[in-house]
């Protein structure tokens, strides 16, 4: 049970999650489930169930974005995106100015899908790409090529459809420096308003952790990856894309801001199964199985399976490694404001340390990480954790 009252003045985000994929990749741990034979217009119904259920216990004015991820929204057909996108605009009160983010794989995204989502508001599309060479393309699981990629962006062009994003990942298996430098001029020539750019992490019950473990698979060394982000910097930089967060580069203004949702650590709600959320003091997540997740939706209840209430020193310690990430780094002003004690008495060695070790710095408003600390982020990061007292 979600124990804590948003304040109903203030803006909210919400994430909603399609764990429906038509392929599963190598390296994805998200939630998702192959596509056929699944209870997709129930999905539909139940989500919209939980979003209805979900403000009436936690009301807000108006939403401050609107993120629909997966799995694969777009694997639903054109008629269950009008059902979905037809329901969130009727239940989450939502100003057409805002943004409104689809994730889009290429070569899946048809006109008629395309003029469903325009039609309810959705201005934003967030596509998977990963990489350009298609021999890797295969060998990570995507079922798209980089024709696919290129026809899908004729395409949006042609139906004035341009506020789109694309994620890529580096350090994949096999990936060498130069293939990975194709990639990056070959995004950057897209000349688009954002990227965004993880490198791989072997996740647990993924098949790529499995092979990593029988040795089947040889993974560039730490030195070759920290040369990619260090060239990614470069060259999106060189491109007019300033690194406004550790992974994600943009055009002034084209900022993801359901991202900065994340990163400035304000409330969002989390609808779908496995999805997480933050309400008040407390963050939630949902059943994971789609079966768990419809159980209680079917009876009226909510489908949260795990909450967390977190104390000020928890609080304090998301604000610094989520606001951290952020290029502009934390504010002194908005930690102040917001628990009611200067940062430099909270972390008063801390800081002074991680100053001297050249991985912080402090321009008198925020504290930001220096470009060494860029690199070593997780470091800086467990240097801010709090003893409970």
């Amino acid at each position: 049970m979600i124990e804590n009252k948003i304040d109903s003045t203030n803006k909210i985000s919400a994430y909603i999650h399609i764990p429906f994929c038509e392929h599963i990749c190598y390296y994805c741990d998200f939630n998702k489930v192959f596509l056929e034979g699944q209870p997709v217009d129930e999905y539909i119904q139940a989500l919209l169930k939980e979003m209805q259920l979900t403000k009436e216990r936690f009301p807000s004015k108006e939403m401050e974005t609107i993120y629909i991820g997966g799995g694969t929204p777009t694997s639903l057909s054109a008629d269950q995106l009008a059902v979905l996108l037809e329901g969130v605009r009727k239940i989450l009160p939502f100003d057409p100015k805002n943004e409104f983010t689809v994730e889009a794989n290429p070569g899946d995204l048809t006109q008629e899908k395309l003029h469903v989502m325009k039609e309810y508001g959705v201005n934003r599309l967030s596509m998977g790409v990963q990489t350009f060479d298609d021999q890797l393309l295969k060998k990570i699981g995507r079922k798209h090529t980089a024709e696919d990629v290129y026809q899908t962006m004729k395409f949006l062009e042609k139906e004035n459809f341009s506020n789109v994003s694309i994620d890529l990942i580096y350090a994949l298996p096999g990936q060498t420096l130069e293939g990975f430098r194709d990639t990056l001029a070959r995004a950057i020539e897209l000349d688009l308003p954002h990227y965004s750019l993880y490198s791989l992490i072997l996740e647990n019950k993924t098949m790529f952790m499995n092979w990593v473990r029988q040795g089947r698979l040889q993974l560039p060394d730490q030195e070759v990856e920290a040369q990619m982000f260090e060239e990614t910097i470069t060259a999106m930089e060189k491109g007019g894309r300033h690194q406004y967060e550790v992974s994600n580069f943009a055009l002034k203004g084209q900022e993801s801001q359901h991202n900065l949702v994340y990163w400035n650590n304000e409330h969002y709600y989390g609808f779908g199964a496995g999805a997480s959320g933050y309400l008040g003091h407390t963050r939630y997540r949902n059943h994971g199985p789609i079966q768990h997740y419809l159980k209680p939706l079917r009876n009226g209840e909510l489908p949260t399976v795990e909450t967390e209430i977190l104390t000020m020193n928890n609080q304090m310690e998301e604000q610094l490694f989520l606001g951290l990430r952020k290029k502009d780094g934390v504010s002194k002003q908005q930690f102040k404001e917001k628990f009611g004690v200067a940062i430099e008495q909270v972390y008063e060695q801390v800081i002074p340390q991680l100053i001297e070790r050249g991985l912080l710095l402090d321009n008198g408003h925020y504290l930001q990480l220096t470009e060494q600390g860029l690199f070593v982020g997780n470091d800086v990061f467990e240097a801010f954790l709090l003893d409970e007292k």
